[in-house]
């Protein structure tokens, strides 16, 4: 209520009652301008007032919009006209060599050299997982593009050979980072895993100025240069991915559920804070527990704390430990291959539960092997 009467005694204020008088004709007239028909007044100029401020802000927006739009729109243009000016060109250079004495000859000479080269490099990628999919488009199109004057279908090869070298090279380097990327996620060196001069390629690696290789293949040395990267990027790729399969890089069994990790921890039997050297995978007694590389059983039997463990040496000084096993299914000696089972799991030793106890060696010590699992991830999506 109070605050009705301060409001109105401020109305009342501003607009208090006014008389205007006009005169006119030697008449006089009087105007009373009450309270309400000048809060009225009041409200259709504000009103006027706001509606203004927006359209004249929505009036610059446009413009600004339309300013900004028109740039970009403008800058499309450039770009595509730059575009065909470069095909164009290119187009246009083919054209002239077919007109000169022999230029058609000498031109097709060229591409077929080049798609000597390609066909090297193809080779490799042949088979390779992913690279169907990530050249199948290019070819696709290559081979869908059709034109009836030679000199264009001569420049649509050129320009495919292009196309299908930037695939290959963008495949092979996107593959080979990411199993580097998985190396490192293990603290490996990728470098460590790859064979100096590569072991796939042939001449497109082992000859490592670009100039030779384009006295070898004949070619341009701008594109030997992209296809010996190409097929570094690629061999590295390969070399990566086969020793991959060599390292314990899979899960030990096939739930993915984890119940402790790697590192400190409270101790389950004393409370205290505790040095944790693998990972726990939780499960029923006798659960398949299988390898998670190749490699010769370097141990069965009990140990303290661990109760039944397997141990496996899978070479470059990496060893994986499975401990609080129920049964054990291998022997010492025995060579075993990635996935397959070497025991059941169970609560021997100093454990709480039926679990897989997890751990894995590089050089006597000890790593996270959730790393190694998680570098798993990426070789598997290379793939």
């Amino acid at each position: 209520m109070k605050r009705l009467a301060r409001l109105r005694r401020t109305l009342e204020e501003l607009f208090p009652e006014r008389h205007l008088y006009v005169r006119s004709g030697g008449e006089m007239k009087a105007f009373v301008l009450t309270q309400k028909k000048q809060m009225m007044a009041a409200g259709v100029v504000a009103g006027a007032a706001v509606w203004l401020g927006v359209s004249t802000a929505a009036t610059l927006v446009g413009v600004f919009s339309a300013s900004s739009a028109d740039r970009e729109i403008a800058r499309i243009n450039a770009k595509m006209e730059r575009y065909v000016a470069d095909r164009q060109a290119r187009l246009d250079s083919a054209i002239a060599q077919l007109n000169e004495a022999n230029g058609s000859e000498a031109l097709a000479t060229s591409i077929e050299k080049r798609h000597a080269a390609l066909a090297l490099l193809l080779a490799d990628v042949k088979g390779t997982p992913g690279a169907a999919e990530a050249l199948t488009p290019v070819i696709s199109r290559a081979l869908a593009a059709q034109d009836g004057d030679p000199a264009k279908r001569v420049e649509m090869v050129r320009v495919s050979q292009e196309q299908l070298l930037e695939a290959a090279d963008g495949f092979a380097k996107s593959r080979a980072d990411r199993l580097r990327l998985a190396f490192r996620l293990a603290g490996l060196s990728p470098g460590a895993y790859v064979a100096k001069g590569g072991s796939l390629g042939g001449p497109l690696i082992e000859s490592r100025d670009p100039r030779a290789l384009a006295a070898v293949l004949d070619v341009d040395e701008d594109f030997a240069r992209r296809v010996q990267r190409a097929a570094t990027e690629l061999s590295e790729a390969n070399a990566l991915n086969e020793a991959a399969r060599e390292l314990p890089f899979a899960r030990p069994i096939a739930a993915p559920v984890k119940s402790s990790g790697f590192g400190a921890r409270m101790d389950p039997f004393t409370g205290r804070p505790a040095y944790h050297a693998g990972l726990d995978f939780p499960g029923a007694t006798f659960t398949p527990i299988y390898a998670t590389a190749p490699g010769v059983i370097a141990y069965t039997g009990h140990r303290s704390g661990y109760g039944n463990v397997v141990e496996i040496d899978h070479g470059r000084g990496l060893k994986t430990r499975y401990a609080h096993l129920q049964t054990i299914g291998v022997r010492a000696g025995q060579r075993v291959a990635l996935g397959q089972k070497i025991a059941g799991m169970g609560s021997t030793g100093r454990s709480t539960g039926t679990h897989l106890h997890y751990e894995v060696w590089v050089n006597g010590r000890p790593q996270n092997p959730d790393r190694f699992l998680k570098a798993g991830q990426y070789v598997h999506q290379a793939d």
